[in-house]
């Protein structure tokens, strides 16, 4: 696992189905929630979601930035590193991974709103809390992750979009963990490196992949996020695809909170597409792009973005 950064420490919090592994800035009290060292609940809340393949390290590079003006939450997703696998498919299914994060937030911080902030597939958390409860928000951040209705609609309608999402039907394969773990999980590193360009990663990153990878069940427990999600990826030329995600009642889908979306251009797993109309579903949102980011962009452009949610979090305390 990586290094914990100076003034964070592990906490493991009882979610209801799962225990989750956290890494924060702030200290838990008597009651069990956290505080802040200098000024007892001084500073705003921000919460980290990590993507697939990462656990809570992801987000380090951005939240470090962060950390002498916010009270940092970064967690291990259910299914990843030190937080409870379950191996049912079904144990992954937006409404339990929104619901782990919903009660990690109120275990820790009580009824007191927060910024949440998701990537990949932590994007795809933040948005399902938040469109289950937006109450509970100031703001909604995502760096290069997808609404489901908007991605689903690109899917279908974007044979560019499809074509990159092809690699979701060999990691929804039967053997897809044992495929990632051969060869000390080269295959696994190398998925990483055909997502974007990953010069980011040194030996001691490796090496904490590895070792996040190595706990039992956790390379089966982290596709199943694939294999229960819903979305529908047709194979290149299938036509006349049924997907009725992409027909679902949009006023069940809304992001009322202010939205910001950092967006890497030169992403190759997620197209243009995959947002276009995201202006639908989230009246207040602000785009951000990064013309020479990709799909890592919070490890290669930390300092950007760690800039813009500055910046952004400022504008909700107006």
């Amino acid at each position: 696992m990586a290094d914990l950064p100076e003034g964070f420490h592990s906490i493991f919090v009882d979610c209801g189905e799962v225990r989750l592994h956290a890494v924060t800035n702030g200290m838990r009290g008597a009651d069990g929630e956290l505080y802040d060292d200098h000024d007892y609940h001084g500073r705003p809340i921000i919460l980290f979601l990590h993507g697939f393949p990462e656990y809570w390290a992801g987000w380090k590079p951005v939240f470090t930035r962060l950390a002498s003006d916010y009270l940092v939450i970064a967690p291990d997703q259910r299914g990843y590193n030190l937080s409870d696998a379950p191996q049912e498919v079904e144990a992954y299914t937006a409404r339990k991974l929104a619901a782990d994060q919903l009660a990690l937030a109120s275990s820790l911080v009580g009824t007191r709103k927060f910024i949440l902030a998701g990537h990949d597939w932590g994007a795809s958390v933040a948005y399902a809390l938040a469109i289950a409860a937006p109450e509970r928000l100031n703001g909604l951040v995502v760096a290069n992750g997808v609404h489901p209705i908007v991605f689903q609609r690109a899917l279908l309608e974007d044979p560019e979009q499809a074509a990159a999402s092809q690699y979701i039907h060999i990691l929804r394969a039967p053997q897809a963990a044992e495929l990632l773990a051969e060869d000390n999980y080269a295959k696994a590193l190398a998925m990483l490196e055909n997502f974007s360009i990953t010069a980011w990663m040194n030996d001691d990153e490796r090496a904490g992949y590895r070792e996040a990878w190595s706990h039992p069940g956790r390379l089966n427990a982290m596709l199943n996020w694939y294999r229960a999600a819903p979305l529908v990826v047709p194979e290149p030329g299938e036509k006349d695809v049924e997907a009725p995600l992409a027909d679902a009642p949009a006023d069940k889908f809304q992001l009322p909170m202010p939205h910001l979306l950092i967006w890497g251009a030169a992403d190759q797993a997620l197209k243009p597409s995959s947002t276009a109309g995201l202006e639908d579903f989230a009246p207040h949102l602000e785009r951000v792009e990064i013309a020479d980011a990709d799909h890592w962009l919070i490890h290669t452009h930390a300092e950007t973005i760690a800039r813009e949610i500055d910046r952004f979090a400022a504008g909700l305390a107006e």
